[in-house]
């Protein structure tokens, strides 16, 4: 058996006297990333014995709507990309990326064009 070898994340939160988010910091060092600051984040994890998916999603008081909007257009992206690597199923990402193209519609998120 091969030797497992261990990576570290490390996400700290500080939070106020309501427990809202007024901070988030990130490291990961064999990334090089050393305390970074973030405005937001989702982190999800399978429980595969539960069959579910858990998460966590953090802001801080900053983070405005409009900053969340193309948060989450990013974010839908990136998980058509990674559903289309892990699964080879090109249709079905193509078919959320069209959906990206709609929330960034109708969301008014569009760059400009040139």
């Amino acid at each position: 058996m091969s030797k497992l070898k261990k990576s570290k994340i490390e996400i700290e939160v500080l939070t106020n006297e309501n427990n809202l988010p007024e901070q988030i910091i990130w490291s990961a060092a064999e990334g090089g990333i050393d305390k970074e600051s973030a405005e937001a984040m989702i982190l999800s994890f399978w429980d595969k014995k539960a069959n579910t998916a858990m998460r966590i999603d953090l802001w801080n008081k900053e983070f405005t709507v409009d900053d969340m909007k193309k948060f989450m257009h990013q974010t839908l992206i990136t998980m058509a990309d990674s559903f289309e690597k892990a699964t080879g199923e090109k249709n079905m990402a193509e078919d959320l990326r069209d959906y990206c193209q709609h929330f960034a519609e109708k969301m008014g998120i569009l760059p400009p064009l040139s």
